[in-house]
């Protein structure tokens, strides 16, 4: 299984280089970006990092870098317009969506159970994959060349509006399942992980008190979105 492991990894090396001209000096840092703690927790003996550090800074140089370009774009809108395009820019789908445009969903190192239960499509972990190779490249190239694959990722499709957008998945579950008469949709938070700066929450929905769905995300309402989504997924 290592040996697998090891033979994807040199494939993303030779993808990286193809496709964005990028060669890390560093292996090891483009190897813990694409470690998820599910496969560092199943392989303790080998003491492997993970990849939460690097995303912690993934996520301080992508909110930069897009914070920087919003403010260059748009000269005459206020601050609070440009948090709430910058927060839908670099939100979980949207960053999961540049994960799989890059095929990086490939590449992730999983645990058996995370890759069991459909984690190498979660969103959450992709978009946390996308952020931490970002922290591995600004640390192995500098902001330079973080910037230069931002704007050949990123900006492109953020300026045709073509990237993954939010969608309120909790409106349409309600209006599917009141189509069929009147019944009450509750969200509970079952389960919390992960540290302070990067939490994940799982919640599950339920209708009239039977369970329906689960979803995961890094905040409470992400995680509803995710578990209205899959509950609609259940029922369509």
């Amino acid at each position: 299984m290592i040996e697998i492991k090891e033979k994807k990894m040199k494939e993303l090396r030779s993808k990286l280089e193809k496709d964005y001209g990028i060669r890390f000096a560093n292996q090891e840092l483009l190897d813990t970006a694409f470690t998820h703690t599910s496969y560092a927790n199943e392989h303790r003996l080998l003491n492997i990092s993970h990849n939460e550090r690097l995303e912690f800074l993934g996520d301080a140089v992508l909110q930069l870098l897009i914070s920087q370009y919003l403010f260059t774009k748009y000269p005459q809108k206020a601050e609070g317009d440009l948090s709430k395009l910058r927060s839908m820019i670099v939100r979980e789908e949207s960053l999961a969506g540049f994960s799989r445009l890059c095929g990086f969903d490939h590449y992730i190192k999983l645990g058996k159970g995370e890759e069991k239960s459909g984690g190498r499509n979660r969103d959450t972990i992709l978009g946390d994959l996308f952020e931490a190779f970002l922290g591995a490249l600004l640390l192995d190239k500098g902001v330079e060349v973080v910037h230069a694959f931002v704007n050949k990722v990123m900006i492109p499709h953020v300026e045709k509006g073509t990237y993954e957008r939010v969608k309120d998945y909790k409106t349409s579950l309600q209006e599917l399942l009141q189509s069929h008469g009147v019944v009450k949709i509750d969200y509970q938070v079952t389960n919390e992980s992960g540290p302070a700066h990067a939490k994940e929450f799982e919640v599950t929905v339920s209708v009239n008190q039977e369970n329906l769905s689960q979803g995961i995300g890094r905040s409470k309402k992400a995680a509803e979105q995710d578990a209205a989504k899959n509950a609609l997924a259940t029922l369509q």
